[in-house]
């Protein structure tokens, strides 16, 4: 962005606010036709009469210094001399030509408000087809500029299926629906304020000048779309897509096809979007305008609707892969752990003697260890995450050391109390083993629930073993650390968008939710994950 351009946001913001200023429930109708007009595409307001809908295409106007508007309710039996203009009776008779005269009228307005659109007759609907397309008018043998920045039109209905206005409907880009005032405060505010139309005053600082309008529109072009925000909206794409073969819709699948037209000047809008934002390249937050223009009729826009918002919640910056990558990772550990406790998870010999059950547990080739003046001591390893084994050791456990002779005597008859040793800890304390219903060793925590457990120098001697599992731990470690790093981007990116001046608040909202509801949802596997990883990663030094 230039220095001349800085500031521009600010500048859209307070133009934003000087055109929504006494005006109920229609800022956000406001700040998309805005858009609109800054890139030069055109508008359609969808919704009952005496909603204010010319009314803001009025406002609209101040937003460009020296600028002239032109609107027209349209009938069945209006003529394209009351939009375009009369025929000049002088030149027809001087020259024989066939010229309107312009001035006043459409081709010579900045913004246009066409009321009623689809009454029109072909004639109007035609010429104004070839006026939105090329925004040139022909008139008689000369073919006119058009200044016209904005296109607002609107009705309380739809083009007939078979009227054969789809191509002008289709150049509608931004298509809006306006309903009655919602809200009880501002219904009040409406029936006990000012009754009159006051037209606004947009300071000169503000106002938008024809040279900048025309630099703007160069500017915009330059912004760049990345291919990650590429991705996204063909992600956006399929999942409408997919929408349309659903067969379950109560309207025809054709109400949500989108033209190749369609989809590249919507990209333009999130190119003007990102511009105006004062950013030079499109932001993954600005895709969500698109959920007002891809919607063909109000059946199809409650599915669009549905579809922006899932693409809000999972999509839109990769909530749902960073998730996933999580739960796969956290997924990985666990299976990694079940594996370690398949494998080395001590077996204990059992035998029947005067019909009752007897446990046996070889430690000749148990390692030995001393803590403080003990001396013969085994080294029993926990092999999955504890609260802790001992009321005096708080965390969690890694390994014990118990006295072998009494292990060796008192595991004999299955549950058994041990007086040991916990990780590095040299006080005694009472340690509570048992024999599952497998013959698998185990200790019990704090909670008494079972821990399995591993003796050191007993089943620790497959060093392959070992080294397989660190790589499949690391592996896991990467997974988290991508999820994490993915999440983190996200909020960079939603941070560099923020504040956004034309997104739908809902949705900005929606999506901003998503974001954190995944980085306290990640934050929680990955203390869990942690924990598992860090006692794969040091299980070697753990029997050591």
């Amino acid at each position: 962005m230039t220095t001349n351009n800085v500031l521009l946001p600010e500048r859209i913001q307070k133009l934003v606010q000087a055109l929504s200023s006494g005006v109920y429930e229609r800022e956000n109708t406001i700040r998309l036709c805005l858009l609109a007009a800054l890139s030069g595409e055109s508008v359609f307001l969808l919704g009952p009469p005496g909603i204010a809908k010319s009314y803001i295409a009025k406002r609209l106007i101040e937003a460009f210094d020296d600028s002239t508007f032109f609107e027209y309710l349209m009938t069945r039996f209006s003529t394209p001399e009351e939009v375009f203009g009369p025929l000049s009776i002088q030149e027809l008779k001087d020259n024989g030509k066939y010229v309107r005269l312009t001035e006043g009228y459409l081709p010579s307005a900045d913004v246009v408000f066409l009321d009623e659109i689809w009454k029109a007759g072909p004639a109007i609907l035609n010429t104004l087809l070839t006026v939105v397309n090329e925004r040139v008018f022909r008139n008689g043998s000369e073919v006119l500029p058009v200044p016209m920045r904005l296109l607002v039109t609107a009705s309380n209905e739809l083009p007939d299926p078979d009227s054969g206005l789809d191509a002008l409907y289709d150049r509608m880009l931004v298509r809006i629906f306006v309903n009655r005032i919602q809200e009880k405060s501002n219904f009040k505010r409406l029936l006990t304020g000012d009754t009159g139309e006051t037209r606004i005053k947009i300071g000169s600082d503000i106002s938008i000048k024809a040279h900048e309008y025309m630099q703007w529109q160069r500017q915009i072009d330059q912004v760049s779309l990345s291919d990650s925000v590429f991705e996204k909206i063909y992600a956006l794409k399929m999942l409408l897509e997919r929408e349309a073969q659903d067969p379950s819709h109560s309207f025809p699948s054709e109400e949500l096809y989108i033209s190749d037209r369609r989809w590249k000047k919507a990209v333009r809008l999130l190119k003007a979007s990102a511009f105006f934002n004062g950013r030079s390249d499109v932001n993954p937050v600005d895709l969500l305008l698109l959920q007002e223009c891809l919607w063909h009729s109000p059946e199809s826009r409650i599915v669009v609707g549905n579809v922006m918002r899932q693409f809000a919640e999972q999509i839109c910056f990769n909530q749902q892969e960073s998730l996933a990558i999580a739960i796969e990772a956290s997924e990985d550990v666990k299976a990694l752990s079940e594996e370690i406790i398949a494998t080395i998870g001590h077996d204990v010999d059992t035998e029947l003697s005067m019909r009752k059950e007897k446990h046996k547990v070889d430690l000749s080739h148990a390692r030995r260890y001393s803590v403080n003046m003990a001396n013969d001591l085994i080294k029993l390893v926990m092999l999955d995450t504890n609260p802790s084994v001992s009321e005096k050791e708080k965390g969690d456990s890694r390994w014990v050391y118990v006295d072998a002779t009494e292990f060796e005597k008192k595991i004999k008859n299955g549950a058994c109390d041990v007086y040991g040793y916990v990780n590095k800890n040299p006080n005694l304390c009472v340690l509570k083993f048992d024999v599952d219903g497998e013959h698998s060793l185990m200790i019990k925590d704090i909670a008494n629930r079972p821990v399995p457990v591993a003796i050191a120098g007993v089943d620790d001697n497959d060093q392959e073993a070992f080294a397989q599992w660190q790589v499949k731990n690391e592996a896991a470690i990467k997974k988290i650390e991508e999820a994490k790093h993915l999440i983190r981007i996200a909020r960079v990116q939603l941070n560099a968008a923020l504040p956004h001046h034309f997104s739908n608040s809902e949705l900005l909202e929606l999506l901003a939710n998503s974001i954190t509801d995944v980085e306290e949802s990640l934050q929680r596997q990955t203390t869990k994950f942690e924990k598992s990883a860090f006692r794969v990663r040091m299980l070697s030094e753990f029997f050591a």
